[in-house]
């Protein structure tokens, strides 16, 4: 069995999924969603954590910066963020976008200080040009850089622009983008839960 480490007597370490309506898993079902599909990968691998799933339709990173006290106010060991979606989509000013995802994880650090943090890389839809779209793309690893927080590969590698894993707003994955979705954000998160709970066999 893998060993549960948490201030909890016999509760499983909680992995909180902060982000948009792409963790919230709008127009899907609850299952079908990344986290839920993360949680089977995560018990099929034999870690014994929860996946929380904290998304919330329309949240920009201001948003979530609002929203982020009072998720935490239940116990997290690893917080994972997937903020900025609807900064890029509403052409929100790259800056402040940086700022916010800065001070968002100073708030996750101040209130839960053991917790593991980890950052998503998301990306700016094209329409609004080249250099915004650079200057986007480059918050993230600024962010990740001075906070001192592991980076995640992009949310929607492999699944944004293709209709065949999109829903009809070609936006929000369905369920086969889905599970592309899952699969990428698990290769960056399992070496994350090995500290957590390691699977049987591990040390």
């Amino acid at each position: 069995m893998a060993r549960p480490v948490s201030a909890g007597a016999s509760a499983p370490p909680r992995v909180v999924l902060l982000g948009t309506s792409l963790t919230a898993g709008l127009g899907l079902n609850p299952d079908d969603a990344y986290p839920a599909l993360l949680q089977r990968k995560a018990d099929s691998a034999g870690y014994a954590v929860r996946m929380v799933n904290a998304g919330l339709s329309g949240e920009t990173s201001a948003g979530a910066l609002r929203r982020a006290g009072w998720v935490l106010d239940q116990p997290a060991a690893l917080v994972v963020l997937e903020v900025g979606a609807n900064d890029g989509l509403r052409g929100v000013d790259p800056d402040s976008t940086y700022a916010n995802l800065v001070a968002l994880i100073g708030v996750v650090r101040a209130q839960r200080p053991d917790a593991v943090v980890a950052l998503v890389q998301m990306e700016a839809p094209p329409n609004l040009g080249q250099g915004y779209t650079r200057r986007f793309h480059a918050v993230y690893g600024r962010a990740a850089s001075t906070t001192g927080v592991p980076l995640l590969p992009f949310l929607l590698d492999g699944v944004a622009g293709d209709a065949r894993l999109n829903q009809a707003d070609g936006i929000h994955p369905n369920r086969d983008g889905s599970v592309r979705v899952a699969e990428t954000v698990w290769r960056g998160l399992a070496p994350l839960l090995t500290q957590l709970s390691p699977p049987p066999g591990g040390r």
